[in-house]
């Protein structure tokens, strides 16, 4: 278990035989009360796809029954996982396209580090944009990975391209972009920091966050001209909301 800060953590189980899942998918964690019940909460698993454990990031909400128990766990301690796999936040439900944008705000990140983990994302996108929001820059999980893909994404392949973008909302000076990631597309700041055009010609959209920022950037990029995959045909944009 790794505390990102007193809220804010990333923890990883055992794999159970025959697990299978797609980056971007989630899965149904359970722990045990002491009346004999189990509750059960949605996590994205933040692993790469043939990674030997699962791996997820979670926000500690006080009182909250799931949260009050994950926070008394110590290594050992048995977590129940689900045995299928959910989710349309994959790959596969996006047209093709030469451009990749991750947006996420707080745990959102997680499903786009499985994402990232995997090689399809390569194989697929020229350039991949991640923006990631938080309100402290301790929020800012697996930066330094995120980071270090982005250079060696670079090194390893001269037209492959990796950027991080990381805001900072509630912390003066802590980044460059400090609004949220929807106003960051309204006034243009997101696709200069990126020195990419979100255009619905090239780039495809992943969205994963608190319900707000996925309506606002909804609407905005259905003006654009960005459709969800219907009827079995894939689209140009994803989301996922995060409560």
């Amino acid at each position: 278990m790794r505390r990102w800060t007193p809220t804010l953590i990333s923890f990883r189980t055992t794999r159970p035989p025959g697990f299978r899942f797609t980056p971007g998918h989630y899965a149904r964690l359970g722990l045990a009360t002491g009346e004999g019940g189990i509750v059960w909460r949605p996590y994205s698993m933040a692993c790469g796809e043939h990674a030997d454990h699962l791996e997820f990031l979670l926000v500690l909400v006080p009182g909250g029954e799931f949260s009050t128990k994950m926070s008394a766990l110590r290594p050992g301690d048995p977590v129940l996982v689900e045995k299928a796999s959910f989710g349309f936040l994959t790959l596969e439900q996006l047209a093709p396209g030469r451009q990749l944008w991750l947006l996420a705000s707080g745990t959102g990140i997680g499903p786009f580090v499985s994402i990232l983990r995997g090689p399809a994302v390569w194989r697929t996108y020229e350039k991949v944009i991640v923006a990631h929001s938080v309100r402290s820059r301790a929020e800012l999980a697996w930066r330094d990975e995120i980071e270090g893909a982005a250079r060696e994404a670079l090194a390893a392949e001269p037209n492959r391209e990796l950027r991080y973008l990381p805001v900072v909302t509630r912390e003066p000076g802590a980044c460059d972009l400090d609004a949220r990631i929807p106003t960051l597309l309204a006034d243009g700041r997101l696709e200069r920091s990126a020195a990419a055009r979100l255009s619905v010609d090239d780039s495809r959209v992943m969205a994963c966050g608190n319900p707000e920022m996925m309506r606002e950037l909804r609407a905005k990029l259905s003006a654009r001209g960005f459709r969800t995959s219907r009827r079995g045909m894939p689209g140009q944009m994803a989301f996922e909301n995060y409560w």
